[in-house]
């Protein structure tokens, strides 16, 4: 049972010429940069058939209509590639735009080397003192013989571990390889021993890590090849012996072998299985029932597919499971006989809501290669519901956080979940159902920036986002907007270079939305940019920084806001509005560091007694470059209303947030803030083409203060 059910779980996760040449490639960039009257922006660059890297260019805020920036891009391997970017000024105002690029110049394989990317197409636009700049494009470089020249056969964007989904991958752990031309079309199942090479009726491919310093390379213990539907992806066991440190990785492919791909081997990476296999959401997890049935972790009791389901119950036994928790002694390509690491001097523990679980069993899956398992036993009095965080702690490394469902108690067959109903929970996880949710918002965020002194942002955004019952933790969350409860949920999202959030929620497209407000506001049937994500954004004005090119340059103030959207391709059209009245003041203003194990109080007086007030924090982190990149963020968001005048963030929400320092340079660190809004108000619309109705919809005033913090 456990080694079928593993295979299961397991399934969810799925050389340069020195002659001159002409490369073909797609220039990938995302990039951000914090805003002042010179601008560095900063960020990963993704080459096809070259490579990844990093990217910085200059900004210089003008009058111009075109923004011309010198930028470097310094791939992997060292080698830089230097040029000039052209793209409208309009692009700082949000929406998407046409520019173009040219290479002149670089160094190592590219000294000489030129290049022209004609047709650049961006988006981009202010996010609190933020900028985010994203273009992509096709174009050509020619480099002059200096050891450049045009890769061939297999190319690697992602080398990425089987759990989280995430860079670094553990010693004796599965990880993924993704990419294009890296095994022939079809699926390969490998069987025990896991070979190194697969066999010629299935092409010869072979996965290799090969020390940055220099050295023999390592072939890796391939687990299967999937080439189809568009998606090339191979995995594979890192075997234990491979020393932690930067690696090169290729695949050979037909005797072929890719341009080398960075990354690192860590000593150990827990990285949950999550159910549908992004790397965030609802955990991998099985409830003991007897020895002969472990169901799998699900809002509701019920069987399908030869599988059983149901949510957890207190003082129940638990299989997590996972990859990554480090070498083990044994063969790495044949079934393993278990191995635990409790038992050999590593603390392993799960972390369920507030509590500390030290682990029954931690280590290798009996009978499989690569993976991992931790039994537990959950106490009685742990919290219930059906989205209870969950992380797992190994040699004090802490997995990514997700959640798992947990029933009241022993005889009920459903978990429970605040505002939903019972028929809810059946309907989202026996009937594929789906929460849709439209959250939209004017902000206004004033913050004292040592370099720049008090700035204010004003800003619209929104999205109709569908949630299915994997990320009911994202439905709640944006529920609580509509429905505030006194209470905090915490949200992980993972997104990757192209501004995907991996497995969270779907935003549909509403048609063109805009917005109309008092006189001073200078919204007058305004439209919001839509990207290709369907985000809608709008920069409606700054103070404290020189203005942008084409800026709105208006200002939210006290009056009456309309909301429209026309109707696009997924729902229909709609209509609301809101009042804006007296914000609130927080009392002493913002702190610069929170204490993560003391809790977090928070005072204020003014505004609306009914007022919603919403307190929001955040921490994030990104691992790798170009393509491969991937930032990790996990935030918390509290509601209470403003006649309550105070409102603590507890110790069990904040340690769900990873440590981070402000910089010196303000550009990295956390996030603090706290605003109020008037009662949102509701609004309402259909789902094409099946013409029913979304869940809920409010539209939000937020007026308030932020500040970067330090998280410790």
């Amino acid at each position: 049972m456990t080694r079928n059910f593993a295979r299961y779980a397991l399934t969810l996760a799925l050389s340069v010429g020195a002659q001159a040449a002409t490369i073909n490639t797609t220039l990938t960039v995302n990039a951000t940069a914090s805003l002042g009257a010179s601008i560095t922006a900063t960020g990963t660059a993704n080459l096809t058939n070259v490579g990844n890297g990093t990217f910085n260019a200059t900004l210089t805020i003008s009058a111009s209509a075109n923004l011309s920036a010198p930028f470097t891009i310094t791939l992997t391997t060292g080698d830089k590639l230097n040029g000039t970017l052209s793209i409208p000024a309009s692009i700082l105002q949000g929406g998407s735009v046409t520019g173009s690029a040219t290479i002149d110049g670089g160094t190592g394989a590219y000294a000489g080397a030129k290049g022209s990317f004609p047709s650049l197409t961006g988006s981009g636009g202010i996010n609190g003192l933020s900028l985010t700049l994203t273009f992509s494009g096709t174009g050509s470089i020619t480099t002059s013989g200096g050891g450049g020249g045009t890769p061939t056969g297999p190319t690697i964007t992602a080398v990425q571990d089987a759990g989280s989904y995430t860079n670094n991958i553990a010693q004796g752990s599965i990880f993924v390889v993704k990419g294009t031309t890296l095994s022939s079309a079809g699926f390969t199942q490998m069987s025990f021993p896991l070979p190194t090479v697969s066999s010629s009726a299935t092409g010869s491919v072979k996965v290799t890590f090969t020390p940055l310093a220099g050295g023999l390379g390592t072939d890796t213990y391939l687990v299967y090849l999937y080439n189809q539907s568009g998606v090339n992806q191979l995995a594979a066991v890192l075997p234990s012996t491979v020393t932690p440190g930067p690696y090169n990785v290729t695949v050979t492919n037909n005797g072929t072998t890719s341009a080398p791909f960075a990354t690192q081997v860590v000593q150990r990476k827990p990285g949950l299985i999550t159910a549908d296999s992004s790397g965030s959401g609802l955990a991998v997890v099985q409830n003991y029932i007897s020895a002969s049935q472990l169901d799998i972790n699900r809002l509701t009791t019920y069987a399908s597919g030869g599988y059983t389901f149901s949510p957890a119950k207190p003082g129940q036994v638990e299989i997590a499971w996972l990859v990554g928790m480090g070498a083990a002694p044994g063969a790495d390509n044949t079934a393993s006989p278990g191995y635990d690491f409790t038992k050999n001097g590593i603390t392993v523990q799960v972390i369920v809501g507030n509590t500390t679980i030290p682990a029954l069993y931690g280590g290798r899956a009996p009978g499989l290669a690569g993976a991992d398992q931790i039994n537990f036993q959950l106490p009685a009095n742990v919290q219930t519901g059906c989205t209870v965080p969950f992380q797992v702690s190994v040699g004090g490394q802490l997995s990514q956080p997700s959640y798992i469902a947990i029933a009241p108690d022993a005889n009920t067959n459903a978990c429970v979940l605040p505002g939903f109903t019972s028929q809810d929970i059946t309907r989202f996880d026996q009937q594929s159902g789906s929460y849709t949710v439209g959250n939209f918002s004017i902000t206004q965020l004033t913050e004292t920036v040592p370099s720049l002194g008090t700035v204010k942002i004003d800003q619209a955004s929104g999205a109709l986002t569908l949630y299915n019952a994997f990320h009911l933790a994202g439905a709640s969350q944006a529920r609580s907007l509509v429905n505030p409860s006194g209470a905090c949920s915490v949200i992980h999202t993972t997104t990757t270079s192209s501004g995907a959030i991996a497995g969270g929620g779907i935003n549909l497209d509403v048609g063109q939305v805009t917005l109309t407000g008092p006189t001073a506001s200078k919204l007058s049937s305004t439209p919001m940019n839509q990207d290709a994500l369907n985000n809608y954004s709008l920069n409606i004005g700054t103070e404290g920084v020189p203005s942008l090119p084409g800026s709105l340059n208006g200002s939210i103030v006290a009056g009456t806001y309309t909301l429209n959207a026309a109707g696009g391709k997924d729902a229909n059209g709609f209509s609301t509005n809101i009042t804006l009245g007296s914000p609130l003041t927080v009392t002493g203003g913002l702190p610069s560091n929170v204490n993560r194990s003391a809790g977090l109080t928070l005072n204020w007086t003014g505004g609306n007694s009914n007022d919603l007030v919403e307190i929001y924090g955040s921490s994030s982190s990104t691992t790798g470059t170009g393509s491969s990149a991937v930032t990790d963020t996990w935030a918390f968001i509290c509601t209470t209303t403003a006649g309550k005048g105070t409102f603590t963030v507890g110790v069990d929400i904040l340690t769900q947030l990873p440590a981070v320092t402000v910089s010196a340079n303000g550009s990295s660190g956390g996030s603090l803030s706290v605003a109020s809004t008037p009662t949102p108000s509701s609004f309402s619309t259909t789902l094409k083409p099946s013409g029913a109705a979304i869940d809920s919809g409010a539209f939000s005033a937020f007026v308030g203060t932020a500040a970067q913090v330090s998280y410790q």
